[in-house]
Order: C-alpha cells, then structure tokens, then sequence
C-alpha cells in the first residue's frame, strides 16, 4: 500500500493582537475600558484576535514609546510568551514612538488610525471611497516615511553627508505629495458628478440614515426600500453611501445609508471623509438610529450628534429610531434613597420622551416591532415637508 497523501491546511493564519491603551487624567476607568471593547471589534473586524489587552495610568503618554518602561518590557515578555504577531495602540502614535515601539518589540506595530483604515480599506467598493482611502493612507504615511527605511541607516553618512536613505526618502516623499494631489483633483471630479446626479433627482425629498457604526441602519434600509443592502455585524460594514428610491403610501422619497460614525475617529479620517457624508449634508430629514441594546448608546448619541454639528446638520429635522429593543436589558440607577432600581424600557421611553421634543420611535428591525408605527411617523414628516416645498405637485392628491 502506498503511503497516505499528506492534508496541508491552507487556511490563512488568524493574526494574534494586543491591545495597549494609556489612560491618561480626566478618563474614567469605564470609558477606558468601554475604548478597549471598540479597539477589540476594530481588530475582529480587521481579520485579528486578540490574545491580551495592556493598560497603564499616566499623566500624559511617554514621548519616546508612549508608555513607561516598565510596562514596555511587561508588553515584551508577552509577546515573546504568545508569539503574538500585532501590537494595537488605541491612540495615534507620533513617527518617532512607532520608530521606537517597533524597533523594541521587532513586530507590527499598528495605531487606532492606521488599523480603521485598513479595515476602509478592506471595503471600500466604490471609485469615491476607495479614491478617498488612499487619500487617507497617504496622508498617514507621508510624515512616517523615515520608518520605512531604516533598513538604509548603516548607509547613512555623517553631519551634513546625505546617504542613499535621505535621498530615496526624498524622492518618495515628492511621489506621495504627487499622489495626494491627483486623489484631491480626483475627488474633486467625483463630488461634482454626485452633485450633478444629486440635482436630477427631481423634486424628492431626501431622507438619511446616520448613526454610529453597528446600530442597524442597514437593516432599516433594506426593512423601508425592500432592497438588499450588506448586513454585517462588523464596524464600517457600509462604507458605499446607498441610496435607493422609497415608497410609502402614495409618498416616493430618496433614502440613502452613510457610514457608521465611531468615537475617538482621528480627525484627518473625518475630514478625508466629508465627501461620503455630502448626503446628510444635503438630506432634508435625518433618520438617527441607536442601538438601545448597547450600554453605552446614549455616548453614541452623543458621538453622532458631534459630528453632524461639525457637518452644520444638527438643525434639520430628526426622527430618533431606538433600534434593537428586543436585546434592551433593563439599566440598574439608584433613587434618591441610594436605592438600585432597575430602568424598564418604558421607563426610559418616558423620560426620553419628557426631556426632548424631537420624535423618537422605539423598534426592533429584525423582529419587525413598532414597523408601521415608524412607516407612519416617517410618511408624516416626509408629507409634511412635501407639501410645504412643492405646494403645486400633485404627488400627494
């Protein structure tokens, strides 16, 4: 008998991660620890898993590797223990701390900025995101290029004497400031064909989906439109806006799904990503999803509502959907007795509903609950602003 033919797993390995965070005064220890949780779902969704999390309290991160030194060798140990392939820093580190960190642990060293945009990278579908990833990418790259050729420094010469290393660096670096421009021209180009299409979509009135990244609004576009829209439970799983024509009633509008915001997004991947947000800029209504499920929804409220002020779109008329009301778990609040008493969903529907005049719908998307109450809301506020905007349009009558 022969021998047996050998079985090779070709299965791409799953890299190993740890996660490291400073936290720093002013940062309570469950806000900390509620960034950690989000630094874990990055790396998940980046492909990763995380085999350990490192923190330490500091005043302000050490300017050479971010952390103490002790910590440095407790996190070197580790890695040499659990051969572990990524170490995830949840702030932005500066070139010379990356330089530092790397040359120390003599594996990946990846920031929060750098590991989103992998991730856009990963799914941007469109010739408008991926322009606008690559943008980002070079953005990041450019000020951290020395690292890129270390590999060069023996070559290096002396005080005044420019070695192969500075002048390849040079050269690169009059490439990527080239690159910048063509994306920055290409963008340009971009924005206009949207704004030219935005124009001959006629005398609709438009409706956006915001809300922080993994809320559902995918599930209620595709719930509202019929459409089928990508449904993942990953951040930034709809990075493409989607707009789709949407009928209720007699009532056609335009709907259209933008990416998911997230907390602590550094401020050159928001500004890089302006353009996908144009629709909520130029939405007459906005749907503001929240995961009511998720103990820190009313932080995301929070978050999303930052940046549709940043975006001057806080003013325009908002229907708040608390989405996943199906997972809610009752919330536990002491009284004024000291007292813990548990928060039941229509206790907070209550409260909700006493401290804001904005309308607010509470639904399961996937269970279908409180559907037609929301399609009720939503025909309303679109009627409304119809009529108001095209009194002569027959759509209605």
């Amino acid at each position: 008998m022969g021998k047996e033919p050998k079985i090779y797993d070709t299965a791409a390995k799953q890299e190993t991660a740890i996660l490291v965070s400073v936290i720093s005064q002013g940062v309570s220890d469950e806000t900390a620890k509620e960034y950690l949780g989000e630094l874990d779902f990055l790396v998940q969704t980046a492909g990763g898993i995380v085999k350990g999390v490192f923190t330490q309290k500091l005043t302000k991160p050490d300017r050479a590797t971010f952390v103490g030194s002790g910590k440095l060798d407790e996190i070197k140990a580790f890695i040499k223990a659990e051969e572990i392939d990524i170490v995830v820093f949840d702030d932005e580190l500066s070139p010379s701390q990356l330089r530092n960190i790397e040359k120390e642990f003599e594996i990946k060293v990846l920031d929060r900025s750098n590991l989103i945009l992998d991730i856009f990278a990963n799914h941007a579908k469109t010739a408008q995101a991926k322009t606008q990833v690559e943008l980002a990418q070079l953005q990041y790259l450019l000020p951290r290029l020395t690292r890129m050729w270390t590999h060069l420094e023996r070559q290096r010469g002396g005080i005044g004497m420019r070695g192969p290393g500075e002048s390849q660096i040079e050269s690169d670096r009059r490439m990527i400031l080239n690159k910048i421009s063509l994306f920055k021209e290409r963008l340009q180009h971009i924005d206009k064909q949207n704004e030219t299409q935005r124009k001959n979509r006629g005398e609709l009135v438009r409706v956006a989906l915001v809300g922080y990244t993994n809320v559902g609004k995918s599930t209620i576009m595709n719930l509202l439109s019929k459409s089928d829209v990508l449904i993942e439970n990953k951040l930034f799983a709809t990075l493409d806006t989607t707009v789709r024509k949407v009928v209720i009633e007699n009532l056609p509008f335009l709907l259209s799904d933008t990416v998911g915001f997230i907390r602590k997004l550094p401020h050159h991947l928001v500004e890089c990503f302006k353009s996908t947000l144009d629709e909520v800029r130029e939405a007459d209504i906005l749907i503001h999803v929240v995961d009511i499920s998720h103990h820190s929804f009313e932080d995301h409220i929070h978050a999303v509502n930052e940046t549709l002020k940043d975006l001057n779109a806080l003013d325009k008329p908002i229907l708040t959907v608390f989405n996943k009301i199906d997972a809610y778990k009752p919330a536990v609040e002491q009284d004024e007795d000291g007292e813990e008493v548990k928060v039941t969903l229509e206790d907070f529907k209550n409260s909700w509903m006493g401290r804001h005049a904005a309308p607010a719908i509470f639904v399961s998307a996937t269970d279908k609950v409180n559907v037609e109450e929301f399609r009720a809301k939503l025909y309303e506020m679109v009627s409304d602003l119809h009529t108001a905007r095209y009194p002569h349009n027959n759509l209605l009558y």
